[in-house]
């Protein structure tokens, strides 16, 4: 009898799947510490670690988080002989005092892993063995009803092919709070908010999203007439989730909205009626061009991006660049300067501010790795300040991403020119690289998401670097600047924060943001069309009052979302109510605040810093506060300038209570100027029986005052109205 199978068979192991996986410190140890939160920013994972232990930030180092543990202080914190001893566990499990509190139960499939680890010697892994590739999550897309739930499934894809289940082990955090939490192991639970939510899964240094369209399922049986492809688009998703948008507003909303986002003014009284008087069928769009054509056009979104492009006159000497730099960015506006062409004579300025005024901003964004990360955040909607240190937690940018694009301003240099204060800023020739502070590598100029550039010495790598932004193919800049300029019209971008573009926080309506790119592309980055296309749009004609389905809608669109006037369109708003010329030191009378060439102004004028005005210190749009504050309120109710200039002589009250006309007939200029409308009979009634009282069984001078003050207070009760003070 041959007995040589039956020894072989005797001799066989055992079968794989009795066998554990090895254990590897980078797959398998890190992500139970990130799920902890022990290498989170709060914890052993700030710069100087905690209580002697450090750790790298969301484990993107594990070879210096595996020294951290098994070696540091001669491996105290793990204890092969016993496991469950180890300083690792008795820590995390709480069974010793931990300023964390308790990380980890005995009974989890953590725990157990942690245990075997420290068992098996805490191996690191070999080389060979298989790396994360990428991670993905199931469903990736879902149409969901309110207050929905569903469980996430995420899976680690590995480079060898294989694939593991790590839902328990993933971070979950949804970009909307107020519409879907999460829990712990992938659990999504819907609130009763329409719109779409996202939610960033984490995992490893790896990102992906679930996204979830919620519909409100209300009949959307007649739509407004569409105008242009704006209309198509936002339509379309309204019926999807069925919203039903708001009425279209009436003319005189219509023309104090446009004329406050376009010009940053209030339409005139003889504008107003106008308007309201025309029969025009077209007279919406030719309103939208001549505001376009204006001068007032060029000085608000001057104004708005010379806070961006950070011109701050942080120096008396600096005055005259500062006013250059403003000049130019407004003449560049009024010329309607292709966009892609005003980027570029920013990032790529070379020469003296009287030849060159954009080298301004490197007269205050002086340092290389500010400069890379203003023209990111700025340009490209990409913060990429988080990857200086480590790879970014919500983004897959590395380091090496931040080095090769920091690289492109390697070689800008600067000596001083000719006038106080100002500088020649040149590209000095030589290879343009920088050194990975980590590595200690040397990068070349990368573009993002690109392979390092191979230039020559005498090449400014800035030039090519705006090459590539321009590029039609670009994923990045047209898309931030079109998400820029709808938050401004709107109130909310297509993506929030406008300037926070990633794929960890998708727009809530994809479709649209690619369509308005791919037309300011065509349109050869024309910025003026773009707005005309934004604001003869049905959509941004939309009443801001919600119909019985819309009331919730915060992402769609359904309706205008009123906005604060910002700090100096209110600040002009208040002296044209009044009558008020301003006068701004320097400038010359009658100045419009949003004409204002620099921060400077916000020191010496206190409405414009409490109610806001930015500093020109960063290039985010967020330094401009618009939320109000008590004292916003106190400074309307009763600053002393207010009342100064309601009560002054040749003021507005002063000059109504001289003139002859009926009272009626003032109190409705009164509206036609604050609000761009006519009063109601009530509001009519009101201000009248208001002077009655004022003026009542008085004669004479006292009768005069009397009047004057009632109408001071009509003007004032009137620039502390809700609808005075907000766009709407």
């Amino acid at each position: 009898m041959n007995l040589r199978p039956f020894i072989l068979l005797a001799a066989a192991p055992a079968f794989a799947a009795d066998a554990p996986r090895p254990l590897n410190f980078a797959n398998d140890i890190v992500p139970i510490l990130t799920k902890g939160g022990c290498n989170s920013g709060g914890c052993h994972g700030k710069a100087g670690g905690q209580n002697g232990f450090k750790l790298s930030l969301l484990g993107f180092e594990p070879q210096e988080d595996y020294e951290h543990i098994v070696k540091e202080a001669r491996g105290r914190r793990v204890f092969p002989g016993s496991p469950q001893q180890s300083l690792l566990l008795t820590k995390g499990t709480a069974q010793l005092p931990h300023g964390g509190g308790k990380k980890l139960d005995p009974n989890s499939e953590d725990y157990a892993d942690l245990v075997r680890w420290i068992r098996e010697g805490m191996p690191y892994g070999k080389d060979t063995d298989p790396k994360m590739a990428r991670i993905s999550v199931e469903p990736a897309k879902l149409t969901m009803p309110l207050k929905g739930e569903q469980q996430l499934k995420v899976t680690a894809h590995y480079t060898d092919g294989s694939t593991r289940d790590v839902t328990k082990r993933a971070l979950y955090e949804a970009n909307e709070k107020a519409m879907a939490e999460t829990s712990e192991t992938g659990l999504v639970k819907l609130f009763d908010l329409p719109g779409d939510v996202a939610v960033m899964v984490r995992y490893q240094g790896k990102v992906s999203t679930f996204r979830a369209t919620v519909p409100l399922g209300a009949p959307v049986a007649a739509l407004p007439p569409v105008s242009n492809f704006v209309d198509d688009l936002v339509f379309a998703k309204l019926k999807t989730i069925g919203i039903p948008p708001s009425e279209i507003t009436d003319d005189g909303t219509f023309i104090r909205r446009v004329t406050l986002d376009i010009a940053g003014r209030l339409p005139t009284a003889s504008e107003m009626k106008d308007f309201m008087a025309s029969k025009d069928a077209n007279k919406r769009t030719a309103l939208v061009d001549r505001l376009l054509e204006s001068p007032d056009y060029a000085e608000f979104f001057a104004n708005k991006w010379s806070a961006l492009l950070r011109n701050q006159r942080t120096q008396p000497v600096y005055a005259r660049g500062t006013y250059l730099f403003w000049q130019w960015i407004r003449d560049s506006i009024a010329d309607n300067k292709p966009y892609d062409q005003f980027v570029r004579e920013v990032v790529a300025a070379a020469g003296d501010i009287d030849h060159s005024p954009p080298v301004a901003w490197y007269r205050q964004v002086k340092e290389q790795k500010q400069q890379m990360e203003d023209v990111a955040q700025l340009f490209l909607g990409t913060r990429m300040q988080c990857a200086q240190c480590h790879h970014h937690p919500f983004e897959k940018w590395s380091q090496q991403d931040y080095y090769g694009f920091a690289a492109f301003f390697a070689n800008v240099a600067r000596k001083p020119s000719s006038f106080t204060g100002e500088e020649f800023i040149y590209n000095k020739r030589g290879i343009a690289q920088t050194q990975n502070i980590r590595t200690k590598e040397q990068v070349m100029p990368t573009s993002l998401g690109g392979a390092a550039l191979k230039l020559k010495p005498e090449q400014d790598p800035r030039v090519s670097l705006a090459e590539w932004m321009r590029a039609k193919d670009n994923p990045f800049f047209a898309h931030t600047l079109v998400n820029r300029y709808w938050k401004h019209f709107f109130n909310r971008g297509l993506v929030e924060p406008e300037d926070d573009m990633r794929e960890t926080n998708p727009p809530v309506n994809p479709e649209l943001l690619s369509a308005l790119a791919a037309d300011f592309i065509k349109s050869g980055y024309d910025l003026k069309k773009l707005i005309r296309t934004i604001a003869t749009s049905t959509t941004y004609q939309l009443s801001a009052v919600p119909n019985a389905h819309n009331a919730k809608d915060r992402q769609n669109f359904s309706r205008y979302y009123p906005k604060r006037l910002n700090a100096e369109v209110l600040y002009d708003a208040v002296n044209t109510l009044l009558d008020v010329e301003t006068n701004f030191a320097g400038q010359a009378p009658g100045t419009r605040a949003v004409a204002l060439p620099d921060n400077s102004y916000n020191q010496s004028t206190y409405f414009l810093s409490v109610f806001g005005r930015p500093d020109s210190s960063s290039a985010c749009e967020c330094e401009r506060t618009q939320e109000a504050s008590l004292a916003q309120s106190l400074h309307l109710l009763n600053a002393a300038d207010i009342q100064t200039q309601l009560a002054r002589g040749n003021g507005r009250a002063d000059m109504l209570t001289k003139d002859t006309r009926p009272d009626d007939d003032k109190i409705t200029d009164l509206y036609h100027i604050a609000l761009s409308r006519d009063p109601n009979a009530d509001e009519v009634k009101f201000a009248r029986s208001h002077l009655e009282k004022k003026t009542k069984s008085k004669t004479g001078d006292e009768a005069f005052k009397g009047k004057k003050e009632a109408y001071e207070d009509i003007l004032w009760a009137l620039l502390n109205t809700k609808e005075f003070l907000f766009n709407h």
